[in-house]
Order: structure tokens, then C-alpha cells, then sequence
């Protein structure tokens, strides 16, 4: 079934939506909250959430591409319960990957109002767009889906070590344009 039948299916309120979106896309949204919260139920819980999200939403939103727009649904539920979570010392979970992305990223008490947010937002789209194809693969692997070093470097038939200097080296060239664009403090 494509992505238009299910969301013509939300539209109509047929519970069998969650069913499709659950075949067509469970795995793909399991796999994304797993890789932030290391938690198969906390993960599952997510799921759920992303389903329920999905059922109140649409209607009246139309995602016009509706697996980026579920990777989004879940991603941010796993990193706010990541954040509830961790505040209770939980879990580890994503954590890593955010203090590598410390070095790089200023913190929001560097980043004034949402007009700078905005900036950021937009100078890092740019910088991810402006990267080699297969750098930016990686790069979105790890930083936006969490995965592992060990699985990027599987993927791509690379040592772990490899994939963990190209990431550094990304966020070096990451770091010097935000400093070049005035957002790095």
C-alpha cells in the first residue's frame, strides 16, 4: 500500500491506517526510537505514541512525505523521553552522541531568541546539503537516526575507527563554519 492510501485512510478514520502504517513502517520507526533510548519497551512505548500522534493529526495535516514526517513524530517523542528519563539517571542512551555534537553545537544559552535558532537551523541544513553524498549519509546516519559507529561501519564495510575520524573530522569542518557564519561562540 503507498503512502497516499494510508493517508487517504487517516482521513477517513479507518483504523486500519495504524495496521498499514504499522506494516509499512513499524520496523523503520522501531529501528529510530530504539537508537535514541536503547530501550526495547521505552522504544515500543514511542511507537505507540508516533501511531496515536499520527491518528489525531491527521486530519486536518496531509504529510506530503509521510515517512519523514513519522521519523520526526518518533524522534522527537524518543528524545523527550530520553530527556525525562535521563533526568532520572535511566539510561545512557543517546547521550554520546550529544556530547560529541557538544564540541560543534552551541548550547542554547549561547543562542539567543528564535531568530538565531532559525539561523542555526538553516546554516546547518546548508552545511549537511553542501557535504559529499556519502558524507552526509554517515553523518545523518549517526547524528539524526543514532546509530551506532559499529553499524555505520558495518554498512559501509569500514573499520568503526574509520567512521569514528571521518565523525570527528565532520564535526571540525561543522565547527569552522558555524564560526565562520558568527553562530559558534
Amino acid at each position: 500500500m503507498n503512502d497516499m492510501e494510508i493517508i487517504e485512510m487517516y482521513f477517513r478514520r479507518d483504523e486500519d491506517a495504524i495496521r498499514q502504517t504499522e506494516i509499512k513502517y513499524g520496523l523503520f520507526c522501531r529501528s529510530l526510537a530504539y537508537n535514541i533510548l536503547q530501550i526495547h519497551e521505552d522504544a515500543e512505548e514511542c511507537v505507540n505514541d508516533t501511531y496515536l500522534k499520527a491518528w489525531n493529526s491527521i486530519p486536518p495535516n496531509e504529510p506530503v512525505y509521510f515517512r519523514g514526517w513519522l521519523g520526526r513524530v518518533v524522534r522527537n517523542l524518543s528524545l523527550d523521553l530520553w530527556r525525562k528519563n535521563h533526568r532520572k539517571k535511566r539510561y545512557a542512551g543517546i547521550e554520546e552522541i550529544f556530547e560529541e555534537l557538544d564540541e560543534c553545537i552551541p548550547s542554547s544559552s549561547h543562542v539567543e531568541g528564535e531568530i538565531e535558532k532559525g539561523m542555526l537551523t538553516e546554516a546547518l541544513n546548508k552545511w549537511v546539503g553542501g557535504l559529499p553524498q556519502m558524507d552526509r549519509i554517515i553523518f545523518l546516519r549517526r547524528y539524526w537516526f543514532g546509530e551506532s559507529l559499529k553499524s555505520i561501519a558495518k554498512i559501509y564495510r569500514l573499520t568503526p575507527a574509520d567512521v569514528a575520524n571521518r565523525m570527528y573530522r565532520l564535526r571540525q569542518k561543522l565547527k569552522a563554519e558555524l564560526k565562520r557564519e558568527g553562530l559558534f561562540l
